[in-house]
């Protein structure tokens, strides 16, 4: 069920044009039908039997899809840092095409159409994977599975996390491949069977995609904003599906004054816009919320060594009647500096802190940075490096009603792309999760709402509802199934109030921990292993064929 192998002209061709697809499937574009279209075009691309032919084809293919996908990193720094991680990440792809190669060798893969689809999406997924981890801790932009927050296919998350989302997209997308080299092939040969293949290699395509469907994530009927007897819209983000009471949120939005100058480029603004934002919400929530979000970088200056923030955020959590979780650095006398969320009480100071457990390489630290300055002098825009915190990624909220507390997941800007730390969160006993994050360098790129499609695949993953809280934007209200019931604009400043739904259970995903990536990876190891010994083998075969047609027909001319 495959088409002949292409030409070297038409693999190029197709690898170009099924990056771009690929691109279309993410935000801001999110045709996420194009996901399934973009594979079947890799497939297909991928057709010609040398490895390292299709290490580039696999690399243009990674290029064309993560240059566009990445733009925001051109729009925080220059061209060569972004064309950089743009094609350290499409290597990935060039190496999966190299592996592709050999793995389709194994004598159990020769034109069994299914299986080619799932060995195929397996060695996908695995390298998806091993790119989310290496190097430097992975980075794990352009998933598969985070284009699925609108489909079918994505309910999938609940099961078994973004590995399992992948890898039926992936599936799926080989089995319309299929369906279309069937149809071809039927349409030439006029062969009532081949169209038959094509109908049941279809079928199977479309049920792989649509079948999580069936699956029993919660979903509210009561979630959606709500106005209150005072006459203020609020945000319920599933109270029916409590089960452990609900938690109600202010949280504040205080943007960074113009556009691309970030946080950091106006601290006392940003502190301000923020403690104003404060007010906004006491005005009609005091004494009515458990805390109040900020986002990541909402104070760049330290409560605990700069006693004027210190008063500002006790005069406005005093004002609000709750905590204040506030995103803030902290400089050791060590050195370096952690990215923290502090959960800051009246009168109290702190009485909760998360420090990131996963800074950015190249964007919060710079590895090898002798290195790399002589490449690009951007590296010198991170001036102090960002030190990984080892605290799990949770703050314990006090009930504002003196009846115990909240454990809150804290989860801050990219570390929503990993699932290993949301997990903790959630084993950590985590009922609710909050992404802090500052996208105020990335402009009006789609950084911001890529980030909003993971922490929505995260809360289908855990079954929790969440709040992404930026400060500029997207910020918003997410309920346990993924459905976004608040969403903020760009560049603007806004409060809201959430009442969120606290939840103890959990889901098959959070339970199966690093099995499916494990096993996935595992499978792949062997599909590689069985792929390489069967290529072997054939060469052997093909060589004493040769050989015995040769001595075949010598002893055929010297009897003449």
């Amino acid at each position: 069920m495959r088409l002949r192998e292409p030409s070297r002209l038409l693999s190029l061709f197709l690898a170009v044009a099924g990056g771009l697809v690929l691109w279309t499937a993410f935000p801001n574009a999110g045709v996420w039908p194009a996901a399934f279209v973009a594979i079947a075009v890799l497939y297909w691309s991928l057709g010609r039997d040398n490895a390292w032919w299709n290490l580039l084809i696999g690399s243009l293919f990674g290029m064309t899809f993560f240059l566009p996908h990445l733009w925001w990193a051109h729009e925080s720094t220059e061209a060569a840092p972004w064309i950089a991680i743009s094609a350290v990440e499409a290597l990935f792809l060039g190496a999966f095409g190299v592996l592709w190669t050999w793995a389709r060798r194994a004598p159990f893969l020769r034109r069994r159409g299914w299986r080619l689809a799932a060995a195929f999406a397996v060695l996908y997924v695995a390298v998806e994977q091993w790119r989310a981890d290496v190097p430097f801790g992975g980075f794990p932009w352009g998933r598969l599975a985070w284009a699925m927050v609108d489909a079918p296919t994505g309910r999938a998350a609940w099961l078994g996390g973004t590995v399992a989302v992948s890898l039926l997209v992936a599936f799926a997308g080989v089995l319309l491949a299929l369906a279309v080299a069937a149809l071809v092939r039927a349409v030439r040969r006029r062969a009532p069977r081949d169209g038959g293949r094509a109908v049941g290699a279809l079928a199977l395509g479309v049920a792989v995609a649509v079948v999580p469907l069936v699956l029993p994530l919660p979903t509210s009927a009561s979630a959606g904003p709500v106005e209150t007897p005072e006459g203020n819209e609020v945000y319920d983000a599933g109270s029916d599906l409590a089960e452990d009471g609900t938690l109600w949120a202010g949280a504040v939005q205080g943007d960074v004054g113009e556009p691309g100058l970030g946080a950091f480029a106006n601290r006392a603004e940003v502190l301000n816009n923020h403690l104003e934002g404060t007010y906004t919400l006491a005005e009609d929530f005091a004494g009515e919320l458990d805390v109040v979000l900020w986002p990541e970088n909402g104070s760049d200056l330290d409560p605990q060594t700069t006693p004027d923030v210190a008063r500002g955020l006790d005069a406005a959590a005093t004002a609000v009647g709750a905590p204040i979780l506030v995103g803030a650095q902290e400089f050791p006398e060590s050195g370096g500096r952690y990215n923290v969320s502090l959960l800051w009480q009246a009168g109290s100071g702190v009485i909760g802190r998360y420090a990131k457990q996963h800074p950015a390489p190249f964007g919060e630290y710079i590895p090898m940075r002798s290195f790399l300055r002589l490449l690009s002098d951007q590296v010198d825009r991170v001036t102090t490096d960002m030190i990984a915190g080892v605290n799990p990624p949770y703050v314990d909220v006090p009930s504002r009603l003196g009846q115990g507390g909240y454990r809150m997941g804290t989860i801050i800007c990219f570390e929503v792309a990993y699932d290993e730390i949301i997990r903790d969160a959630v084993l950590s006993g985590a009922e609710v999760l909050v992404i802090p994050t500052n996208n105020a360098s990335f402009g009006f790129t789609a950084e911001s709402t890529q980030q909003l499609a993971m922490s929505r695949m995260q809360a289908m993953t855990t079954g929790r509802a969440a709040v992404q809280i930026s400060t500029v934007g997207v910020s918003g209200v997410i309920t346990p199934d993924g459905t976004v019931v608040r969403r903020t604009g760009l560049f603007t400043d806004d409060v809201f109030v959430a009442n969120l739904p606290l939840r103890s259970s959990i889901t098959p995903a959070v339970a199966a921990g690093y099995w499916p990536g494990w096993v996935v990876g595992g499978l792949a190891f062997v599909l590689v292993v069985a792929g390489v010994v069967g290529g072997i083998r054939a060469r052997r075969g093909r060589v004493r064929a040769e050989a015995a047609a040769a001595v075949d027909g010598a002893a055929e001319t010297l009897t003449r």
